[in-house]
């Protein structure tokens, strides 16, 4: 018997035994007595289900031989389910090329063990749609894997899902080895300075930016195809979807952001891989985006930017949109490399609100836990609970809080004697960001840069943060708090390599630390634990 052949039967018994037995029921991904602990109010999460119809995408003519092109196929097989009312498309062992994958509502996408999916290189495969990225609306080119407005969806399993991103992203040379650079550019390409570029139409596109990565004055069809290897796409984009579920697959090497939720209701992550390179331009993990009632549990990211991140929209664009990015269950989650273990923002114009985090591994990513946004945002975060985090070799800060982010200077601040700013302040406007109302608890870091970092806006302080049993040893430099008020610290320590101040504090109102309160300070002095 041949291996295609047992496989083949292998899923046909696999396939009987579930229907036999009933279907195969999910069990709820984290104790369900955490919402009793919750400060906060939320409705149980609500899991996706599903007949018990299952379809095969070979029976649709899929060939997992690593030279078909499968996109077809899938995508019969998923609208077949969705039209019977419902069930699960399974995609068995074996390597499958495909373009873009839609999903459809009440349908299962289901991977077995060692189903390797393999998104094609092919660009042309993508349709450039109207779409949002980075939190500004814009066009992209088409996810290889998209869902809209569906409702009782799920992909699970065991297999996984590559984005072939190489084929999308710019890699600066600072990021590579020398071999790991000569390889690359080997391969063809552009470069341009230190940066290679896959073609170039994405260094036309990268020089139509003037907001990060989403051109501007490009109006024609011809001129938004001429720079399709610049949109790169995030792999997985659900957009207004309702009981999500992605449990158990891995998704690697994506063009931009891997998993992409956005405007979602209901929705779990639990036991999910993500695999990026660490020289991954925009090769975030998770960006969780304007969505209401989620569980991100059990996963383990290994990003190339920011792993775990809650987003909202960007500037006008999120407070038009006006979603904020609210009860979510962050639990169990291991973390690898990233620009940040979790973090909000930097686009948060929509707000965040009711974020719970507890019992979570961040070992070697830049950042720990990272708040971060700019004048301009706008937007609330507030009610954000954090508990339980572990962290080693940290580069930089194990705790931040940068209201400059994305290359804004902070301005000189002036005071007087008794520690009041002196000179007008920039209005508070719709475009002021605010975060306060911060509870972190138990947190231990062995190894960073900067332990801690708070840099507010002098017009908006950052307010009402609380830490309680935080250590962080090993750091290369203590805490710094600025432009902050009503912060109360119990159970600090931190220790610095080389023995300089654990504390430097200025422009603050009303801090206690370990016990001793600090009602105004002015300019930065340094603080004694």
């Amino acid at each position: 018997m041949n291996k295609r052949h047992f496989y083949t039967l292998l899923a046909a018994a696999t396939m009987a035994l579930f229907a036999a037995c009933g279907g195969k029921k999910e069990s709820y991904p984290i104790d369900k007595a955490v919402y009793d602990r919750l400060p906060f109010e939320m409705e149980e999460v609500q899991l996706p289900t599903f007949p018990d119809y299952k379809v095969s995408i070979e029976e649709f003519g899929a060939i997992g031989d690593g030279i078909a092109l499968n996109t077809k196929a899938i995508n019969d097989a998923i609208t077949h389910v969705s039209e019977k009312g419902g069930g699960t498309v399974v995609i068995p062992e074996g390597l499958w090329i495909t373009g873009p994958i839609e999903m459809k509502s009440n349908v299962n996408l289901y991977t077995e063990y060692n189903a390797l999916v393999y998104f094609s290189g092919d660009h042309s495969l993508y349709p450039i749609i109207e779409t949002s990225f980075e939190g500004l609306d814009t066009r992209r080119c088409q996810s290889p894997i998209s869902a809209w407005n569906c409702e009782n969806i799920a992909i699970t399993g065991h297999g996984t899902f590559d984005g072939n991103g190489d084929t999308w992203r710019a890699v600066k040379k600072s990021k590579m080895t020398e071999s790991q650079w000569n390889k690359l550019i080997r391969k063809g390409g552009v470069v341009e300075g230190t940066t290679w570029y896959p073609s170039e139409g994405s260094i036309k596109g990268m020089k139509a930016c003037i907001n990060f990565n989403n051109p501007v004055g490009i109006e024609t069809e011809e001129e938004w195809n001429s720079i399709r290897d610049w949109l790169r796409p995030v792999l997985l984009n659900f957009v207004k979807c309702k009981r999500v579920l992605i449990e158990g697959c891995t998704f690697k090497n994506s063009p931009a952001w891997c998993l992409h939720p956005r405007s979602c209701d209901h929705i779990t992550l639990n036991k999910v891989t993500v695999v990026n390179p660490w020289y991954s331009q925009n090769g975030d993990a998770l960006d969780l985006e304007s969505c209401t009632n989620a569980i991100i549990a059990n996963c383990h990211f290994d990003a190339g930017d920011d792993a775990i991140c809650l987003k909202s929209g960007k500037d006008e664009d999120g407070r038009r949109r006006g979603e904020p990015c609210k009860n979510v269950i962050i639990q169990n989650n291991v973390v690898l490399h990233g620009h940040g273990g979790f973090v909000v923002g930097s686009e948060m114009s929509g707000g965040v609100q009711n974020i719970f985090v507890d019992n979570c591994t961040f070992m070697g990513t830049d950042v720990g836990l990272r708040f971060k946004s700019c004048r301009g945002r706008g937007g609330l975060v507030e009610n954000i609970y954090i508990s339980n985090i572990n962290m080693i070799n940290i580069p930089a800060e194990a705790l931040i809080f940068n209201l400059f982010y994305s290359g804004k200077s902070r301005e000189e601040v002036n005071y007087d004697e008794e520690g009041n700013m002196a000179g007008n302040l920039l209005p508070v406007t719709e475009e002021t960001p605010i975060f306060r109302n911060i509870y972190i608890d138990n947190v231990t870091c062995k190894g960073s840069g900067r332990a801690i970092f708070f840099n507010g806006l002098p017009e908006m302080r950052i307010a009402n943060i609380n830490l309680n049993n935080v250590i962080i040893t090993d750091a290369k430099e203590g805490a710094v708090f600025q432009e902050a008020k009503d912060i109360t610290i119990n159970n600090l320590k931190i220790e610095t390599e080389d023995g300089s101040p654990a504390i430097r504090m200025g422009g603050v109102q009303n801090v206690t630390i370990n016990g001793d309160n600090y009602a105004q300070i002015g300019k930065q002095q340094a603080v004694d634990l």
